[in-house]
């Protein structure tokens, strides 16, 4: 029996996403994140690439990148959350989805898609709805640029104000 299904998202409200099957336990490998190994210099030289388009790229090295923007890569249906339950683990030029906790059944299968904070932020608005959005679609590290909530010296500084 699978993992997941296919269904309707409530995150993009006019796509679809993968959803636990069954109850997952923490550290379970869910899906392989499939497609089409290309180079550094491929993905400097496409147009595909550009942003002003959905992007299913990951880079797996100092070489190769993962385009993974084909109908056989269900794992490409994962949307982003700020508060994700999923991670991309990758081992050599293989990419896996794996919980990070034990997630649900019917439950949506997320993963932090970890886009850096830059000056193209602001094209990536978040529609995850978690306590921990920050609004942008940006990687956990660097959301406290956004938010102050987000910082540690903030955090700290409300745990001893309480």
């Amino acid at each position: 029996m699978p993992l997941y299904k296919i269904k309707k998202t409530n995150i993009d409200k006019k796509g679809l996403g993968l959803y636990a099957a069954q109850n997952i336990k923490k550290g379970t490998k869910i899906i392989n994140y499939i497609g089409k190994i290309i180079t550094k210099k491929q993905t400097e030289q496409s147009q595909k690439y550009d942003n002003a388009k959905p992007i299913y790229l990951f880079n797996l090295n100092n070489r190769y990148d993962l385009d993974g923007d084909y109908s056989f890569n269900t794992a490409r249906l994962i949307n982003h959350s700020c508060s994700n339950n999923c991670e991309y683990d990758g081992k050599g030029l293989k990419l896996w989805v794996t919980a990070i906790r034990d997630i649900k059944k019917g439950e949506e299968l997320t993963c932090d898609y970890g886009f850096s904070y830059d000056e193209d932020y602001k094209q990536f608005p978040c529609n995850c709805g978690s306590k921990n959005c920050c609004g942008y679609i940006v990687r956990a590290e660097s959301r406290w640029r956004i938010n102050k909530k987000f910082s540690l010296g903030y955090q700290k500084n409300i745990r001893i104000n309480k």
